[in-house]
């Protein structure tokens, strides 16, 4: 019990960044393209209650991480609304849009990749700090592979959308207001994880290790 109560505690900060930066730059792209909506509506900012689905965030990954003792983990944020038609260029638009959130979940999980470098090279030996960063590379790695997934309601499935022609693009956006169970049934068995989720992060730590290269060479 001790174990998971810390391993939540090293996870919060990590999972908050995420979560509220990822929606803040949905809100800040579709802003810039021309659609004010999240901004009237005060979702363009850092503060992470106004991100914060108390089911979706709260007590949804907390009851799986204790039901499955951290071996089954599955929540979300409170969307930030986006009126597509509202964009200069919807069908275009659409794709930056969407591109935000998981960019911005790379981003972060570099920053914290720096972080941990930085943490070891310099001697740090404090178990709590050096685990907080590997917790927060591994969780933004996971939202951004994740969101990628090309499937509505999912950033990726946007991008799709986005990227499609006009009829294959309609033929796809009919799958949303079933998206998230398909997508739910994926996770449950397995399929998700096992043919998206670790090949793209696979790609991502390689990305990243490469990007760091310098860094670790030089504080060797």
């Amino acid at each position: 019990m001790e174990n998971i109560i810390q391993t939540v505690l090293i996870y919060a900060l990590p999972v908050l960044f995420a979560i509220t930066v990822h929606e803040a730059a949905h809100g800040y792209a579709a802003r810039h393209f021309g659609d004010n909506t999240a901004y009237m509506m005060g979702r363009i900012t850092l503060n992470p209650l106004k991100h914060i689905d108390p089911i979706g965030t709260i007590l949804m990954p907390l009851m799986l991480y204790f039901a499955t003792s951290g071996a089954f983990l599955f929540g979300y944020a409170k969307p930030v609304p986006v009126n597509f038609g509202n964009l200069r260029n919807p069908k275009k638009h659409m794709v930056w849009v969407a591109l935000a959130g998981p960019a911005s979940n790379f981003v972060q999980a570099i920053g914290w990749a720096i972080l941990l470098v930085a943490l070891v090279g310099s001697g740090v030996e404090e178990r709590f700090f050096i685990e907080m960063a590997r917790a927060g590379v591994l969780v933004n790695l996971v939202i951004w592979a994740f969101n990628l997934f090309p499937l509505p309601p999912l950033d990726g499935g946007r991008i799709l959308v986005g990227l499609l022609p006009w009829k294959q693009a309609n033929l796809v956006s009919r799958i949303e207001p079933y998206g998230f169970f398909i997508v739910l049934g994926l996770v449950v068995a397995g399929v998700l994880g096992s043919l998206w989720l670790r090949p793209l992060m696979s790609l991502g730590y390689g990305a990243i290790n490469l990007l760091l290269t310098p860094l670790t060479a030089m504080l060797r």
